[in-house]
């Protein structure tokens, strides 16, 4: 009989007095009546769908440090320019659903922004249809975060060399250009073996972020939550896509841009003639300020000349001698006297 052998009764004998101890304390506590917690909570059919159809989702796939992709000779020797690695937005038009309706492919990890901050950029800073300045923006803060990145990594590069105080001049501007995210991380990020890793950390985080903006989609004029989950086939293939269509809500909710509807009025009477026959049950104001003012002055006109002519008819007719030859000159004495006083008004006002 092995060693191993002998002390089987034993371990068997531990197993059942542990066992049986553990029942015990239970008991107090209602067992076996009372399961205990359940270690597996149900799901709802429709949250499990969701989560089966996310996962189902492609992933936009993006790297960090951005692929070098040389086009000319300057290039290939100095290296290209970081570029955004964004997702395109396909505009289509359609008698039935308007004029800028546009989608784009449904990844897993799209990132949007929140309405109330798309909404605010639409309305109060009036970027509606062209939205070259975001996306500027949004190069801009790419290549200073891959700028930043290779800062970083000099000063990672810098402190393995001993001989190199990197807080002497010229190296002193490069330290204190990063080092304060040592004294953010040090806390925070233990050393592994002696050394720190809080740079590594950082080069992470800042890789993140990049690829956050790689993945950023801006849905004007749309908010992000008008989009609609659907199929399209694209090449020959299946794919889920959101589809932004139909009338923007940010267009319902406040006026539209006086210089998109004179776009309208002036080049694209298309458009305004779909707009307000598709949405004419709708309040919503279609034509330019500068019309709808040149309209109401109008009708402010022609009411002027029915009062006027209402007032003219009944000043004659209440004249006894109207077909006296001295009424009658004084009769048009009296309504020239009024024209006048009636164009006077209205240039003045």
């Amino acid at each position: 009989m092995s060693l191993d052998e002998k002390f089987i009764p034993l371990r068997t004998s531990i197993y059942e007095g542990v066992g049986n101890l553990f029942k015990q304390l239970a008991g107090f506590f209602g067992y076996p009546e009372n399961p205990g917690m359940p270690t597996i909570y149900e799901i709802s059919s429709e949250v499990y769908a969701r989560s089966e159809f996310l996962d189902s989702l492609p992933k936009h796939q993006t790297f960090w440090p951005p692929i070098q992709r040389p086009e000319t000779w300057f290039e290939m020797v100095f290296g290209p320019s970081p570029k955004v690695d964004s997702i395109s937005r396909y505009i289509y038009e359609s008698k039935e659903e308007g004029y800028y309706n546009f989608y784009i492919e449904n990844f897993r990890n799209l990132f949007f922004l929140p309405n109330w901050l798309s909404e605010f950029i639409q309305v109060q800073l009036n970027i509606c249809l062209d939205i070259s300045l975001l996306e500027t923006i949004r190069e801009v803060l790419f290549i200073g975060l891959m700028v930043y990145s290779q800062i970083v990594i000099l000063r990672i590069t810098i402190s393995w060399f001993i001989y190199i105080n990197p807080y002497t001049f010229p190296w002193c501007y490069l330290a204190a250009a990063v080092d304060w995210t040592e004294d953010v991380l040090q806390g925070i990020v233990p050393a592994i073996l002696g050394v720190n890793i809080t740079g590594t950390i950082f080069l992470g985080l800042l890789g993140v972020v990049a690829d956050g903006l790689n993945n950023l989609v801006f849905t004007m004029p749309f908010l992000p939550s008008e989009g609609e989950e659907t199929k399209l086939l694209i090449n020959q293939e299946m794919k889920d896509v959101l589809v932004f269509h139909y009338l923007p809500v940010s267009w319902y909710r406040h006026p539209i841009p006086n210089d998109l509807r004179e776009f309208w009025y002036k080049e694209r009477p298309d458009i305004l003639e779909y707009m307000q026959k598709a949405y004419k049950d709708l309040d919503i104001q279609f034509l330019p300020d500068n019309i709808i003012q040149k309209l109401n002055q109008a009708g402010d006109l022609v009411t002027q000349q029915n009062s006027l002519s209402n007032s003219i008819s009944t000043e004659i007719l209440s004249k006894e001698h109207l077909f006296d030859s001295n009424g009658f000159i004084y009769d048009i004495n009296y309504i020239n006297e009024n024209l006048n006083n009636f164009f006077i008004n209205f240039i003045s006002n």
